[in-house]
């Protein structure tokens, strides 16, 4: 997936090199590209924090190549996409035989990133009962794989990210206050695109150089009307909403002009879901944000999960992955008239064809 990157840092080569695919020279950019530089020559755990579609993982990948590990591996895995009982295999290894279904042994991330850097999106995702294994290892560098007794030890360095508030959780008894420390050595905060607008027609012309040179199409204008639609609307999905909606205009265009994507009604300034986006306060917690984001795009997705132009598609996220959010933070549809919640059946279900 293409992504947010600034041509436009000023730094020396390598760090050029690092950032070159960040886009943007908002003072809230550089200020997370100078937290990058101070953290990632060190070996401490990071820990990115921001809301959907901020790019995470781009800073995750921008800490490990500025590293002394950049020519070793970066491991990734998103904790939220697997399921809970297969999660402590994918993250520590299994012998075989070690549960029903282990027909050969398996490594886990913490073995393939030994020596590198092991990047876990999602981190407020992983069940308490897992919780301690993965103090354990971050803070002795040991594990056991599922089914032995034998003790590894690697060399990792841990960089994290969670749209979730993890101190509200550990409030909460969901999530281990150690297990937070550990995490919270060094915290970023990724601003939302609401807070860096003045990046937005650099990144609007990343993308549009991206997708018409994949269509084949040649878009040679962005005409002002356009740029300013893209600049008033509250973006709730943040980068990767601009990112899936550029992509729609170059599809749309014509004569070498981009169309306005966004229907009128979100670029409307008396348009009540605009200023309830741009109502997202600093004081808010990520998942307070989170909830309020995702419920506004499925409003005005019509209350559509999947399809091209669901609520998903437009957070860039999987159905299934966007329908586990939703349970998790307790979104639902208003009830219809005739007093039927669809959404909560689909969540009940686990089924969520009704939305396309």
């Amino acid at each position: 997936m293409g992504d947010y990157a600034a041509p436009t840092y000023s730094g020396g080569d390598q760090a050029e090199r690092t950032f070159e695919r960040i886009i943007g020279d908002s003072a809230a950019l550089e200020s997370v590209l100078d937290q990058v530089e101070q953290v990632a020559p060190t070996d401490s755990t990071v820990i990115i924090e921001g809301e959907t579609g901020t790019g995470k993982e781009l800073i995750a990948h921008a800490i490990h190549n500025a590293s002394q590990r950049c020519g070793r591996a970066l491991i990734k895995l998103n904790c939220a996409a697997i399921p809970l009982d297969l999660l402590e295999s994918e993250l520590f290894g299994h012998e075989k035989g070690a549960f029903t279904g282990a027909i050969a042994q398996k490594i886990g991330r913490f073995e393939m990133a030994d020596k590198g850097t092991l990047f876990l999106d999602e981190v407020g995702d992983i069940p308490p009962a897992l919780q301690p294994k993965l103090l354990r290892v971050l803070q002795e560098q040991q594990f056991e794989r599922l089914g032995s007794g034998r003790t590894h030890q690697v060399d990792v360095r841990l960089v994290a990210a969670t749209n979730r508030d993890l101190a509200k959780m550990v409030a909460r008894g969901q999530f281990r206050n150690d297990l937070y420390y550990r995490l919270n050595v060094f915290p970023i905060l990724l601003p939302a695109l609401r807070e860096r607008r003045e990046d937005i027609p650099a990144l609007v012309g990343h993308f549009v150089e991206i997708f018409s040179r994949r269509m084949g199409k040649q878009v040679d204008s962005v005409p002002p009307e356009t740029m300013a639609a893209f600049e008033s609307y509250s973006w709730p999905g943040n980068i990767r909403e601009l990112q899936n909606l550029v992509e729609r205009a170059v599809i749309l265009s014509r004569e070498g002009v981009l169309p306005n994507p966004l229907p009128k009604s979100r670029t409307d300034s008396n348009n009540p879901s605009l200023h309830r986006s741009q109502g997202f306060q600093s004081s808010m917690t990520l998942e307070d944000s989170d909830r309020a984001l995702i419920t506004e795009t499925l409003e005005q997705a019509g209350w559509r999960v999947g399809g091209p132009r669901g609520a998903a598609a437009t957070l860039g996220l999987k159905r299934t992955t966007l329908l586990a959010k939703m349970k998790r933070l307790g979104i639902s549809r208003p009830t219809s008239q005739e007093g039927t919640d669809v959404l909560g059946m689909a969540l009940e279900s686990g089924r969520d064809e009704v939305f396309g």
